[in-house]
């Protein structure tokens, strides 16, 4: 399940998982789990909010944070 980091027109940034990344034809984007980038809770959302539903013309930019499969880093070794 990947982690986004939503950026809101006029808002600070969201963080969630979601079960597939939104394709180029999706109007809304599903979000598991939504926080502040700090952790805290979003506060205009009630407490036992578990899943949001945001439409796409409400988002300026989605980043894709890499998970721990992501993070292998391959580099070359000199010998």
């Amino acid at each position: 399940m990947p982690t986004i980091i939503i950026h809101l027109a006029n808002e600070d940034a969201v963080v969630g998982e979601v079960e597939n990344l939104p394709g180029k034809s999706d109007t809304m984007v599903f979000v598991k789990n939504p926080r502040r980038k700090d952790g805290k809770d979003l506060p205009y959302l009630e407490q036992n909010v578990t899943q949001v539903v945001w439409p796409m013309h409400k988002i300026t930019l989605i980043e894709v944070v890499p998970g721990a499969e992501d993070e292998e880093i391959i580099s070359f070794v000199r010998e």
